[in-house]
């Protein structure tokens, strides 16, 4: 598990230490370095599996993030030509003398060198080899892991007359796509493979079986909703419709004729029921596309999955997720010391970024509400009642 990230001269950071936690709300106004959070994870991820991170440098281009040149990078009012990113990780170790499993911190440190000369339009940062000082044990974390990461990024894949298939990525790595366009081929594969999370299964699903778990929580969206996949051999795609169980099932209509929603939250749900003890999960604006109960259930959902050894990095905008995850906590669903909350803007005085980190209570309250965090209801109502 991630358990902190510093990041010095990237984008909108001179210096920034984050603190995470199994579950991590991000969250702030457009713009203040929310984004960049997840960028420079997805960094050092991508330059890991192009083979440059241990040895050579960072890709800024690549599958999971596409940066620009090295002029990108680099933070405007940068002092020196470093960009730097530490991290820190628990990952799982075993105890020679009992056997037992315990924890271990693991300290990943990588500088790379601008050089503001000819190489700012590169697009991969050398390592500076004497600032490299971690240990390879950082590459088992969840942040490395093979089949364990799931990324979806806002921009996501809607309602389609067809979708992609990829066998070596779904069947063998189990990836979804950052876009959720390999969701329907995943589902296909692995439909009857049974959630491992107890506190990820609806209590309502007929089956503790994924495409029923995935029926089961997309009935809190669309109530009654029901998947039906076909696979053409002939052209590598799927093929998704929907129907619809009342009195009597209605007839099938394709993914094209029903909500955007339903198909734009597929992959989460089935990214959030599909992930093991010990994944990672970066998904950007869960939000999108879905009315304020689904919102508030996709919060409750992913406090649970953070509850069941998965660790949920989240970027929202919606409130409604927010009070989702709080009363998870109230409910007892979630720990409160396993909730980490971040707030970015900017200084008024000098445009730079800002990160306040408010604590969310037992009681599923929060202990401070900086000005702009989730109170823009609080604003409109006074305006309307002045």
């Amino acid at each position: 598990m991630i358990t902190s990230l510093f990041l010095q001269n990237f984008k909108c950071f001179e210096k920034q230490t984050l603190a995470f936690k199994p579950l991590t709300l991000l969250s702030g106004l457009n713009g203040t370095g929310k984004s960049s959070t997840i960028q420079a994870l997805l960094l050092l991820r991508q330059s890991y599996q192009q083979k440059l991170l241990q040895t050579r440098g960072l890709a800024l281009n690549g599958d999971l993030v596409h940066i620009g040149t090295a002029k990108d990078a680099l933070f405007e009012g940068a002092g020196d030509d470093i960009i730097r990113f530490d991290l820190t990780c628990n990952i799982a170790a075993q105890n020679a003398p009992n056997n037992k499993v315990r924890e271990m911190a693991v300290i990943g440190t990588w500088s790379f060198d601008y050089k503001a000369g000819a190489n700012r339009e590169k697009d991969v940062l050398d390592t500076i080899v004497d600032s490299v000082t971690h240990s390879d044990e950082i590459y088992r974390s969840c942040l490395f892991s093979d089949n364990d990461f799931y990324y979806l990024q806002a921009e996501r894949v809607g309602p389609r007359r067809f979708f992609e298939t990829s066998d070596f990525l779904v069947r063998e790595s189990r990836q979804i796509g950052i876009s959720g366009e390999y969701t329907a081929h995943f589902l296909s594969l692995f439909a009857k493979e049974p959630v491992i999370n107890p506190n990820v299964r609806h209590p309502d699903a007929v089956s503790p079986l994924l495409k029923d778990q995935v029926e089961a929580w997309l009935g809190e969206v669309s109530p009654g909703a029901q998947i039906k996949l076909d696979q053409s051999p002939v052209t590598d795609t799927m093929t998704l419709q929907y129907a619809f169980a009342g009195k009597e099932f209605s007839n099938d209509y394709r993914a094209t004729n029903v909500g955007f929603g339903i198909t734009y939250v597929l992959p989460i749900l089935v990214a959030i029921l599909a992930a093991r003890p010990g994944s990672l999960l970066l998904i950007e604006n869960p939000e999108a596309h879905l009315h304020p109960k689904g919102q508030a259930q996709m919060g409750n959902l992913l406090a649970q999955a953070a509850s069941s050894g998965v660790q949920v990095i989240v970027e929202t905008h919606s409130d409604h997720v927010l009070n989702g995850i709080r009363v998870a906590v109230h409910d007892g669903k979630l720990q409160p010391e396993n909730v980490q909350l971040h707030f970015f803007q900017r200084r008024k005085e000098n445009g730079r970024c800002q990160v306040i980190s408010p604590q969310i209570k037992p009681d599923g309250r929060i202990d401070h509400w900086p000005d702009g965090f989730f109170d823009e209801w609080d604003k409109s109502l006074e305006a309307l009642l002045d």
